[in-house]
């Protein structure tokens, strides 16, 4: 790395760990730190970069002369440049794909350079001007953001009325995990954004690493929240097909979740019980911490009992599930029927110690043999509310 590409990436480097922790950059980074930096730019770009790198990194900027010399590869600078230039998410093999000349680094490298070169103004009227100018560009940037924050961004609805990359995009969704196969054909039914329960679970299990194929996550808009979406006939019909909400500390499924949803189940531990449809709903410390824990189980009707009451199953037409957090207190609710207007009922209320910063939609039929089907998804709203 010449003297030149050193001080664009070193320029790079501090933008990106300003953007992530909200400071300027002053003392190598810890593994912890390093660890948080290199989620961010994950989460934010679909790529990553070794944490031990970036550590690495820290000491050689901070102290290029006593450090060991590091020369990080185009793709590793690309992937910061995407991180500090917001560049859509995308994957590693979308990247090889489409952008393997690794854009957004030689971007960023050409107007670090550019702005290096510019000569200063003499005059002080000059400066007085542009300091006006900036200042002026502040409060409107400001005022800007705080309208968009104050109203729209603590409240969002989604019908699905476009469910294309840049409708997505745009209001804020990202894909984790993506199946391009089952992503591809997620507009089945126009209005609506179809998912499919393939295998996988965030469930912890000792033969399988957690994973939902398209998962899709947003970011929590504030730490009270209502969060609700409401599904279309989605009758699961096989052991462990379900579908609903997903709350995660991270998107890595280390940290804590809750997960709510409609689901089936004929597995009882040996003890024969009714098959059934139930509404679930599931706590997990995260990884290394045990066991899940099941906060609700409330079955909706057995499936024995449809051969005698085959109208019950017309209790799925329209299915609605909520999930209300203020402080460390959670409400879960559920609504069904042949009617989209259907009133909630509280499934269960309790205490947990979780700050989510993420919400999600899935479709899973766990680690099982089960059949695939498809989940119809047509709203989704989460308003922020005010923490008593």
């Amino acid at each position: 790395m010449d003297d030149i590409d050193f001080l664009v990436f070193s320029a790079l480097f501090k933008d990106a760990y300003a953007k992530c922790f909200g400071h300027a950059l002053k003392n190598q980074l810890t593994e912890t730190e390093s660890k948080i930096f290199c989620n961010k730019i994950l989460e934010q770009t679909g790529l990553s970069i070794g944490w031990k790198s970036v550590k690495n990194y820290s000491f050689f900027i901070t102290d290029a002369a006593a450090g060991k010399k590091e020369n990080p590869s185009v793709a590793t600078l690309d992937t910061m440049a995407r991180y500090v230039l917001g560049a859509p998410y995308t994957t590693e093999i979308q990247r090889k794909d489409n952008e393997s000349h690794y854009p957004y680094w030689f971007l960023y490298r050409e107007k670090h350079i550019l702005n290096a070169k510019k000569i200063k103004p003499k005059k002080s009227t000059a400066r007085i001007a542009m300091l006006a100018v900036a200042i002026v560009i502040v409060v409107v940037i400001g005022a800007w953001l705080y309208i968009r924050f104050s109203s729209k961004e603590k409240s969002f609805t989604d019908q699905f009325d476009h469910t294309d990359d840049a409708a997505m995009l745009n209001n804020g969704w990202f894909v984790k995990s993506k199946d391009a196969a089952y992503w591809n054909k997620r507009a089945a039914i126009p209005g609506q954004l179809t998912l499919y329960t393939l295998g996988g679970d965030n469930w912890p299990d000792p033969s399988s690493k957690p994973d939902i194929k398209n998962l899709l996550l947003r970011k929590i808009p504030g730490d009270c929240f209502t969060a609700e979406v409401h599904l279309k006939n989605f009758i699961p019909r096989q052991e462990w097909q379900q579908a609903g909400i997903l709350l995660l500390e991270d998107t890595s499924f280390t940290g804590k979740s809750i997960r709510l949803s409609l689901a089936y189940n004929d597995v009882f531990g040996g003890i024969e019980k009714p098959r059934e449809i139930l509404i679930q709903a599931i706590t997990s410390l995260g990884n290394n911490f045990g066991k899940p824990e099941e906060i609700a189980h409330k079955p909706i009707f057995y499936i024995d009992s449809m051969r005698f009451h085959p109208q019950v199953i017309d209790n799925l037409q329209n299915t609605a599930l909520r999930i209300e957090k203020h402080g460390n207190r959670y409400r879960f609710l559920y609504a069904g029927g042949t009617r989209e207007n259907g009133a909630f009922t509280e499934v269960v209320s309790k205490e947990f110690d979780m700050k989510p910063r993420y919400i999600g939609l899935f479709a899973i039929k766990g680690f099982t043999n089960s059949d695939i089907m498809p989940v119809s998804f047509k709203f989704f709203r989460i308003t922020a509310d005010a923490c008593e």
